[in-house]
C-alpha cells in the first residue's frame, strides 16, 4: 500500500490535471480512488476555498496542504486508500480568469516548449538548467552568461549578466511572443512600449512635493521561485513554468567575485554575493525588464490606492518609485514614506534609503534627471555645457571638442540634441540650429 506521502501526492496529481473546482475535484478524485468516499466533498470543498481564487499551487505545495488538512488525516487513520488508477490527466494550459483574454502560445507539456523554441528536449535542459549548474562550472564556453561587474557609488556594485547568443535568440523569443502580450500596470513606465522617462515624470509636474524612493537591488532580489509563480498565474503546467523561469533566471558562479576589487562594506559584499548566488533575475538578460514589471504588478496596484487614499500620484520607472500632491500631501508625506516602505517589504523588495528624496516647492525636484518644477525641463547646467559644446564646434571645429575620443561624436551630440528635443522642443531647437551650423 501506498505510503501517506504518496497517497497525499497522486491526489494532488489529480487535482491539478484541471479547474480547481469542487465538482472537477470529486470528479478526478473519484476515477483515481475507484470510489467516492463521504470526506472527499469536503476536502475538495476545502482545496477549492483555499486555491481557486489563486494560483494554482505547485503540487508538493498542495500535498503538503493535505497532509495537514484534518479530514484527509482522519481518512488515512482509518487505514491505507487504495488507488485504483494511478493515471492522471496531463494538466493543460489553465489560464487564470484575466489572463483568457490573452493571446499567448498554448505550451501544454515540455515537448511542446522545447517545439516551439526550437531545441531538442536535451537542448531545452541544457539552456534552463533546473540545478544551476551555472554556478558551478569553470569559467568558459559551458556557461550561459558574460559578466561584467559595475562600480556604484557607496561601495555598492551592479553585476550586468549578459547571456551568450544562444540563450539570448531563446529569450527574445519568449519576450515577443510569451510576455509582451500581457498588460502592464498603468503606472509602470520603464521598459515599456510607448512610455519613458517623460511620461514617468509628467504626472508630477507643479506639486507641492514630490517623494522619490529608489529600491534597492531591483532585478536580483525576484527570485525564480517568483518567475515561475509567474508562469503558472499566466496558466502554463507546473514543469512549463519551471523551465519557462529556468531559461529567465539565472545563478552566479562564486568566481566572477574574485575578479572584482569593488571597495566598500564587507557585510554589503557578502550580503550582494548571497543575493546573485541564488536563482535569479539577470540584469542583462532581454526578458528580465518584463518580467521585474510583471513581478511589481501587485506592489504597483498597492502602492497607486495608497497614492490615491494621500491624494497623490504615484508612477515607476524600473527601481525608482515617484509621488507627488499638493499641500495635503506635502504635510503628511513623512507618514506616506514610512507606509510606502512597508509596503515595499511586503512585497519581497528593499528601499536604499539614502536614495529617498522628499522634494518640496523652493527646491530643485528632479525626477530620472527631469526637473518638474513648474513644467519639464533640463538641469539648467547640463544645457548650457552643451549649448558651449556646440558653439565651440562652431567657431573652432568638431575635432577639438571631442575630449571624450567618441567614435561618432557626431552621433553622439545629435543623440544629447534629440534628448534636449525631446524633453524641452523649446530649447532643444535653439540647439539643433546650432548643430546644423557645424562643419563635419
Amino acid at each position: 500500500m501506498p505510503t501517506p506521502r504518496i497517497t497525499a501526492d497522486a491526489l494532488a496529481a489529480a487535482f491539478l490535471a484541471g479547474e480547481i473546482e469542487k465538482d472537477q475535484l470529486i470528479a478526478r478524485a473519484s476515477r483515481m480512488l475507484g470510489r467516492r468516499p463521504r470526506w472527499l466533498a469536503p476536502l475538495a470543498k476545502r482545496v477549492a476555498t483555499a486555491y481557486g481564487t489563486r494560483t494554482k499551487p505547485r503540487r508538493a505545495a498542495l500535498a503538503t496542504f493535505l497532509l495537514g488538512d484534518p479530514g484527509f488525516r482522519a481518512a488515512l487513520a482509518k487505514g491505507p486508500l487504495r488507488i485504483v488508477d494511478w493515471t492522471t490527466d496531463e494538466p493543460a494550459m489553465r489560464p487564470t480568469t484575466p489572463a483568457a483574454a490573452w493571446v499567448l502560445p498554448l505550451i501544454g507539456n515540455i515537448s511542446e516548449l522545447a517545439a516551439w523554441l526550437g531545441v531538442s528536449l536535451h537542448e531545452l535542459a541544457w539552456f534552463a538548467d533546473m540545478r544551476s549548474w551555472e554556478a558551478k562550472r569553470s569559467s568558459g564556453a559551458l556557461r550561459h552568461y558574460h559578466y561584467r561587474i559595475e562600480s556604484k557609488r557607496f561601495g555598492q556594485v551592479r553585476l550586468i549578466e549578459a547571456p551568450k547568443s544562444r540563450l539570448k535568440t531563446i529569450q527574445r523569443r519568449i519576450l515577443a511572443e510569451l510576455l509582451e502580450p500581457i498588460p502592464l500596470h498603468e503606472a509602470t513606465h520603464g521598459f515599456r512600449r510607448g512610455r519613458s522617462i517623460k511620461s514617468f515624470a509628467v504626472p508630477h509636474v507643479g506639486q507641492a512635493a514630490v517623494l522619490k524612493i529608489d529600491l534597492q537591488d531591483f532585478f536580483p532580489s525576484i527570485a525564480a521561485a517568483r518567475v515561475q509563480a509567474l508562469f503558472r498565474t499566466v496558466g502554463y503546467p507546473e514543469p512549463v513554468a519551471d523551465a519557462l523561469a529556468g531559461l529567465c533566471c539565472n545563478a552566479t558562479p562564486a568566481d566572477v567575485w574574485n575578479r572584482s576589487e569593488a571597495d566598500g562594506d564587507a557585510a554589503q559584499r557578502r550580503q550582494t554575493r548571497w543575493l546573485y548566488e541564488k536563482p535569479h533575475l539577470p540584469q542583462g538578460a532581454p526578458t528580465s525588464p518584463a518580467i521585474a514589471n510583471l513581478c511589481a504588478y501587485r506592489l504597483d496596484c498597492r502602492l497607486s490606492a495608497l497614492a490615491a487614499s494621500a491624494r497623490a500620484a504615484y508612477t515607476r520607472y524600473a527601481d525608482d518609485l515617484a509621488f507627488s500632491g499638493g499641500a495635503d500631501f506635502a504635510r503628511s508625506a513623512g507618514r506616506f514614506e514610512t507606509q510606502v516602505c512597508a509596503t515595499v517589504m511586503e512585497e519581497g523588495w528593499a528601499v536604499r534609503h539614502r536614495k529617498t528624496r522628499l522634494m518640496r516647492q523652493g527646491v530643485r525636484q528632479s525626477l530620472a534627471g527631469i526637473n518638474v518644477n513648474k513644467r519639464l525641463n533640463l538641469c539648467r547646467r547640463d544645457v548650457d555645457q552643451l549649448k558651449a559644446t556646440l558653439t565651440n564646434c562652431v567657431r573652432m571645429g568638431a575635432t577639438s571638442q571631442n575630449h571624450a575620443d567618441h567614435a561618432d561624436f557626431r552621433s553622439h551630440l545629435e543623440g544629447r540634441v534629440s534628448f534636449v528635443e525631446f524633453i524641452n522642443p523649446e530649447r532643444g531647437a535653439k540647439l539643433r540650429r546650432l548643430f546644423e551650423r557645424i562643419e563635419w
